[in-house]
């Protein structure tokens, strides 16, 4: 019953701006060391029975993983956006997140009438391609609002997919475990093994031997 109350909860959190047609946006991977940030944009039905769905980061990730499943099955509409590491060193993440959740939304099948966007911050600027749409941003809005916590759920399989994968390529650096995040191991990693491609180097300042910061 918990459950189902938490769930009746988020959707009328998102019910309550009137919209016909509402993305929720969120992001996962703003803190790590090395990888991308990535970006998911969702659209659920009007009764979605999402029953479960919550913050990504208060989910294991079985959890995680087959609501991920369930989400990609019952969603109107999924976009998702990225931005490597690359981007990352050259805009600073602040501005690469933006530019994920624009592509994100761009990703979209349809025109959402609102946005709602984790955090306190809208996507400044505008899409090259569509009408910007009504936005708002929610302060912890992946705990409050059902599309954007079906966002970050989005989110962070996607990116935590992609860094195991990225694991296979760079052994030695933990990345299917850590995910790429500043942990002790990781650093340790950096310091005896030098940084790879998908570190951020303006990340590693006060981390020694960093060994591909040239190219």
């Amino acid at each position: 019953m918990e459950r189902l109350e938490r769930y009746e909860q988020m959707r009328a959190f998102d019910s309550q701006f009137g919209f016909p047609v509402i993305a929720g946006v969120d992001e996962a991977g703003r803190g790590p060391l090395a990888g991308p940030v990535v970006a998911a944009a969702v659209i659920l039905p009007p009764h979605s029975g999402l029953v479960g769905v919550d913050d990504s980061k208060k989910l294991t990730e079985p959890k995680r993983d087959a609501l991920f499943e369930e989400i990609s099955r019952i969603a109107i509409s999924i976009g998702v956006g990225v931005c490597d590491e690359k981007t990352i060193d050259e805009i600073n993440i602040l501005q690469a997140t933006f530019l994920a959740m624009k592509k994100a939304v761009c990703e979209l099948k349809g025109e959402p009438g609102c946005l709602l966007i984790d955090g306190n911050m809208i996507i400044p600027g505008h899409f090259i391609d569509r009408p910007f749409p009504v936005q708002k941003a929610v302060e912890k809005g992946d705990g409050r609002s059902l599309s954007i916590a079906a966002a970050s759920i989005v989110a962070k399989v996607t990116r935590d997919r992609l860094m195991v994968g990225f694991d296979e390529v760079y052994p030695g650096y933990g990345f299917a475990k850590h995910k790429g995040y500043p942990t002790k191991a990781h650093k340790q990693a950096v310091i005896e093994l030098g940084d790879c491609e998908i570190h951020r180097k303006s990340f590693l300042k006060g981390i020694s031997r960093q060994t591909t910061a040239g190219r």
